[in-house]
């Protein structure tokens, strides 16, 4: 006879808050599987226990907010332990579900017996917290509901593999809704289990809770609620917030990656432009000098062994071209950079795989040759480059025809390996002599000149130290009125030994050893001293320099120019600085930079040599120049050829249509002044006013009939 049950109902406001807070807690679940499968082990452990409370708690408070929502004609109260326990088992079962979800793959046998584990254990959470509903009679319970609870919850857990797996794939906006639907469908899994489960459960009329102090009350339901919620929530949101910031991490990792190996292909650059030269591509003098010392250790090993007679031997080879200066100066550094470049790939084309070609500096390269039996081996690399070099080079203006001097040493032949380079440029500069266009092999005689020259450059640097240079200074008169209107500032060096030594004597010294820029700054701060003294004698006439095309790449020059002036107090506009006429052609961009720095610090800029360059009208407007300075060689012959006439007087008309002063220097006699006065020149200077001297025997009062 079947027992009379208890009719049961159901709150609707609580069953569907079951049933949302089942869809949040599978929201969060979801969050948690992806934090834990993406963190490393010990992190991982951590969001596995942190979300196994967080996700056991949702579930297990989504089944007893529907128990609280179950209600039958008597009071019912829960069990406090059992209650506990319950929650207990749900926080278990969520531990067992992350701990799933972190693994790196979920094959059949894995779901399936993860599934049924994880069935089992909601089981026994739903039936314990079941337990905690103590009643006499007690609950009758129906084995088909109880079956279909069960299978409910395995294919619930199965569900919840599956879902926590197949959303590792997805990311942004994609993610979120496909956790959102995948959050509602275990939702729904989870309030059919608990629902079927309830249905199983019937209660006999007359039955008396034997709980009545134990759990139970709306005011239990409200506190449930909202401590469920809040944790949730505050599990989300930590998720969301350690998504945001590992996605950030993530991203600086990637950016610190790509800074690294931007790092590293920079310091590969940097590795590489250390010993390669940047305009050819070929090897620079460091890596020449690493690769000659190694070459010549290999040299040295064999020579040690034992019953070697005659070993190989090392050739190098030191090429300057023959009149690069004038393609440099006539058809610009550009076209020289391109000759530059063609000259070195047609050396690479002469050269070996195991030889080293490389290149010192400026139009100087050097092919080390190994492996070579003596002169003759070397003699016959040095005849390939001349007749590679004598071909044509097409430039981007012309076709120009080079020759290169070759000089040629071997080793051990010819001396200590730390002396082989200058012996071969020795040997080099004898070949030059000799007309260019060939090569010298070395031999010990050819070292006076470069020893002569070594003493010269050291005396220099001692004179620097010293200050033991002087400045001598040459008169410029009005043409017209012969009155002095300024001085030109000509360098002079006093030696012990050799008396006074020209700048044709020593400056190609400075500019071969470095030291041209210091000898420049030096005649800088000179020349403005010298202009405060004449200020605070009354005299306040200009004073011209010469600037070389070494100061003019120097990108502070303007800069160190105006300190100068501003130290000595003197107006930049008493300053004038003669540049050649190819060094202001100079289609560069720091010289031309350096050049209008120049212009606008208000010094005053004068073309020195007119007429002996390549000029373009355009350029010569862009200069802004404040004069032209005529040629000697032009002066020397306007008084008897009607050529130079003809081109002082081009000249000078060309300076006065672009508003200029036109300087005419090397004026020797009556009748060279008097022709330059009558073709307009506006300014003199030469012998016939004054030799250069120094400033205390300038004359001052120099006229036209001196």
């Amino acid at each position: 006879m079947t027992a009379e049950l208890l009719r049961a109902s159901y709150d609707p406001g609580g069953v569907v808050l079951s049933v949302l807070i089942a869809a949040f807690s599978s929201y969060a679940a979801l969050d948690m599987a992806r934090r834990v499968h993406a963190r490393e082990r010990r992190a991982a452990a951590a969001w596995t226990l942190g979300g196994a409370l967080v996700m056991g708690s949702g579930v297990w408070s989504m089944h007893f907010v529907g128990m609280l929502a179950f209600e039958l004609p008597i009071d019912i109260r829960y069990s406090a332990p059992m209650t506990l326990l319950s929650w207990v088992l749900a926080v278990a079962v969520s531990a067992l579900a992350l701990a799933l979800a972190a693994r790196d793959r979920l094959d059949a046998r894995t779901l399936g017996a993860g599934a049924a584990v994880m069935g089992a254990g909601i089981c026994a959470m739903h039936y314990t917290g079941m337990a905690a509903v103590e009643i006499a009679p007690g609950i009758v319970w129906h084995a088909g509901w109880i079956a279909a609870s069960v299978a409910i919850a395995c294919a619930a857990s199965a569900v919840a593999l599956l879902l926590f797996f197949g959303m590792r794939r997805l990311e942004g906006a994609q993610a979120r809704v496909a956790q959102a639907g995948a959050a509602l469908v275990m939702g729904a899994a989870i309030s059919g289990m608990h629902y079927s489960g309830m249905a199983a459960a019937g209660f006999p009329a007359g039955a008396v809770c034997l709980t009545r102090s134990g759990l139970g009350g709306h005011g239990l339901v409200s506190l449930i609620v909202t401590a469920t919620v809040l944790l949730l929530s505050i599990g989300v949101l930590i998720s969301a917030l350690d998504a945001r910031l590992q996605a950030e991490a993530s991203g600086l990792a990637a950016s610190l990656r790509q800074a690294n190996a931007r790092l590293h292909e920079a310091n590969d650059e940097l590795r590489r432009l250390a010993f390669v030269d940047p305009l050819t591509g070929v090897p620079n003098r460091t890596l020449f000098g690493d690769r000659l010392s190694h070459a010549v250790a290999r040299v040295d090993r064999a020579l040690e062994e034992p019953g070697r007679r005659d070993p190989e031997r090392l050739g190098l080879l030191f090429i300057d071209l023959d009149g690069f200066k004038a393609v440099n100066d006539g058809e610009g550094h550009a076209a020289g950079d391109v000759l530059l470049r063609e000259v070195a790939q047609r050396l690479q084309g002469v050269a070996r795989e195991a030889d080293t070609l490389a290149r010192l500096g400026g139009d100087e390269f050097v092919l080390l040759v190994e492996s070579i039996a003596g002169a003759p081996d070397a003699v016959a690399v040095a005849e390939r480059v001349l007749e590679a070099l004598r071909r044509p080079f097409e430039l981007p203006q012309r076709r120009v025809t080079l020759s290169c001097s070759i000089g040629i040493v071997l080793y051990p032949d010819h001396g200590h390996r730390d002396r082989l380079t200058g012996a071969a440029d020795a040997a080099m500069y004898s070949a030059k002599n000799a007309g260019g266009d060939g090569y010298a092999v070395f031999e010990p005689r050819m070292q006076d000149g470069p020893a002569e020259q070594l003493d010269l450059q050291q005396a220099l640097r001692e004179a620097l130290e010293a200050d033991g240079l002087r400045l001598h200074y040459q008169p410029k008169v009005d043409a017209r009125s012969g009155a002095t209107t300024g001085a030109e500032a000509l360098l002079r060096w006093p030696h012990a030994s050799r008396g006074l030594v020209g700048p044709g004597v020593f400056i190609p010294v400075a500019e071969r050893f470095g030291l041209i820029v210091r000898v420049g700054e030096w005649v800088i701060e000179e020349a403005c001293r010298q202009l405060a003294a004449w200020s605070a004698e009354g005299r306040t006439l200009s004073l011209s320099i010469n600037l070389s095309a070494y100061q003019l790449r120097q990108p502070d020059l303007a800069e160190r120019l105006g300190a100068a002036l501003r130290r000595h107090g003197v107006a930049p506009g008493r300053l004038v600085c003669e540049i050649t006429e190819s060094a202001a052609m100079e289609d560069t961009p720091t010289t031309q930079r350096v050049i209008e720095q120049l212009t606008a610090l208000g010094v005053k800029l004068s073309v020195d040599d007119f007429g002996t360059g390549y000029s373009s009208l355009a350029a010569l407007r862009q200069l802004r120049p404040h004069e032209l300075k005529i040629d000697r060689s032009f002066v020397l012959d306007v008084a008897a050829n009607a050529d130079a006439r003809a081109v002082v007087d081009a000249i000078v008309r060309l300076g006065h249509a672009l508003g200029l002063r036109v300087v005419a220097e090397g004026v020797e006699t009556a009748l060279q002044r008097d022709v330059l006065v009558g073709l307009g020149c506006d300014e003199l200077q030469g012998y016939h006013f004054g030799r250069p001297v120094p400033a205390e025997a300038l004359g001052w009062h120099a006229t036209a009939a001196a």
